[in-house]
Formats: structure tokens, sequence, C-alpha cells
């Protein structure tokens, strides 16, 4: 059954169109994704009027005909070399308003988008076997990657002793370094370096580019993630001769979070085989119980075929808990 929505598209972010966005959101996450904590209010709001790295953001909120918000759809546009062909979609319905053409008529807008700025891939992600996953079948969209999400506790006597003894190994030429936010001046050029290491990270058959790191890159990255009110953490092993080998990056959520997201873990090929990965995911979760004692637990996401990093996070005592598919919609074919 079709309903009369008015599709409105965002400029400039008020408090009433963010307290909108954040209900459909919150309501949205609640029942598609139970156990995931959701955004704030505070974090829908940094979402929607700040900066992103490398991009640029288009949104839209659909209401009902007495103006309640039913749906929200987030359009990043990626705008770097590399990947300016690329567009990553967010769309919400309220559970309310569903089966209605709201979810449709969002879609419809941001597909026209993508074709008046030139992008010829859409992705967007949905949890396995839900009902985002059969919205994007219908709208001919292709399953591109699986990611196993897992989540490890940091308040389990049987796990910390076992990640405290992978921290405390030895790995002869290498020590650990750390920072918070944007990356000290003397290591943005090593960092850029060992970043541009994920760019043979398994990503399926998502057609995402390729990213290239430099210097201004890593510092804008962490003023990008403070700007929102995040608290990026990083860890990096650092070679005898200067090289940065890997890192790993925890971001906490503002507020007073207890979950931390994983970002980027990866470590340079050259350095590749001596269990720096290990190491570095060892070493924070260590620093995150010194540092940040309100944190219990972390979530990361690894790709179903990256089976190297898979294996470092069991090992470490993460344990799977839901799935999400990328979803990927040819825009080069009319």
């Amino acid at each position: 059954m079709s309903a009369r929505v008015h599709i409105t598209p965002l400029h400039r972010i008020t408090v009433t169109e963010t307290a909108a966005w954040h209900r459909v959101v919150a309501a949205s996450t609640a029942l598609d994704l139970p156990g995931v904590p959701a955004p704030s209010a505070g974090h829908v709001h940094a979402q929607l009027t700040k900066p992103a790295l490398g991009s640029q953001r288009l949104t839209w909120l659909a209401t009902a005909e007495d103006g309640t918000g039913v749906g929200v759809a987030a359009l990043r546009l990626f705008t770097q070399p590399g990947q300016d062909h690329l567009a990553e979609l967010e769309l919400h319905v309220h559970p309310e308003h569903r089966r209605r053409g709201t979810g449709s008529q969002l879609l419809s807008a941001v597909v026209a988008a993508c074709r008046t700025e030139d992008r010829r891939s859409l992705v967007v992600a949905a949890g396995a076997d839900g009902p985002g996953e059969a919205f994007a079948e219908r709208w001919g969209f292709e399953a591109v990657l699986t990611l196993d999400h897992l989540v490890m506790a940091l308040d389990k006597d049987e796990d910390l002793a076992r990640i405290r003894q992978m921290a405390d190994a030895e790995h002869p030429g290498y020590r650990l370094t750390g920072w918070s936010g944007v990356v000290p001046d003397e290591l943005a050029g090593p960092f850029a370096a060992a970043k541009n290491a994920m760019n043979d990270m398994p990503m399926g058959d998502v057609d995402y580019g390729r990213v290239d790191w430099d210097a201004d890159r890593v510092r804008e990255m962490g003023r990008v993630v403070t700007g929102r009110g995040d608290t990026l953490l990083t860890l990096a092993a650092v070679h005898a001769d200067g090289t940065m080998a890997g890192y790993t990056e925890i971001v906490l959520p503002g507020g007073a979070p207890q979950r931390a997201q994983q970002y980027d873990t990866a470590v340079a090929p050259a350095h590749r085989g001596h269990g720096l990965g290990l190491w570095l995911k060892a070493a924070m979760a260590e620093r995150l119980r010194a540092e940040h004692p309100g944190v219990t637990e972390v979530e990361t996401d690894n790709a179903e075929d990256n089976v190297h990093m898979l294996a470092v996070n069991r090992s470490l005592g993460y344990r799977s808990y839901r799935r999400t598919r990328e979803f990927q919609l040819d825009l080069a074919t009319p």
C-alpha cells in the first residue's frame, strides 16, 4: 500500500530535522539490528552537519502528511581521485511506516542524484537476511560482500589474561607508539605509507576503487573524527629503521560509550608474518582498559574471506553476533 509522503532535500540541518532523523534511525536500528546501540542524538547531529573525509553528503527527509518524519536517506559522494565514481547510501524507514512506498521514493531521489553526479556505483549495507536485504534485491542491487560482525568483551578475566600475554609478547626490532586524535607531524608520513597497506584488504566484488594516503590526508582524518565529537585512538608498530610497520585504530563515540568501534588494522606487506596485527590489537585492548575503563566491549567487522584477520580476532576472544551484506547497484547501465 502506497502512502503520500513528501521527500525534502535537506541543506542546513535544523534541530527539528535532527530530532526527526534520530527518531527514525533509532527505531529502525532497534528492529533491524537488535543488540546494536542506536546512535545518540548528538552523534546524528554531528554526522549530518560535520564534514566527512574525502566526500560530500546529500540528505533527504521523508515526512507524512502531518509533518512527522517517517524515513531518511543520506548519500555520501566520494570526491578523492580513485573513488570519485562511488556513492554510499544509508537509508532508514520507521517500522510503523514501512511497506507504503517511502523507501522506494527515497531511493528514487538518491539514484537520480547519483546520475546527476555521474556515479557508476552505489553501495549500501543491510543486515543479512533482513528487510533491508530484500529491499535492495527488489531494486536490482547485487550482493558483493558479506561482513561478519564480532564483539570482544573487556571485562572477562579468562580473556584478559590471554590478551595481556599477547600484548607483552616480545617483537625484536619493533616498538609500539600511540597517540590520540590527529597524528603527530613527525609520524604523518610513515603513517600514510602504512595506511596504503589497506589497499590490498579483501573487499569482495565491491567497486571500491583505491585510496591513496599522504600526510595531509591522515591529519585530516584525525580532525574529521575529532570534529564530530568522537575520540580516535591509534597504536602503531615502528620498525628499527623508522618504518611504520603496522597500526590499529579505535574510535570511541562521543559521550561515555560502553562499546568502542574498531576502525582499520593493517600491517605493511614487508612486515607481515611476525604477529604484529595480533600484538597491536592486544596492546590496544590493554590501553582501553587503562585509559577508558568505562569501555567494556569492542566491535569489529571482517569480510568473510579475510581469513587471517578473522583468525586474529577470534584468538583475542572476539565472538560473532551478526552479519551484514554490502550491496551494489550498477548505475552505468540505464
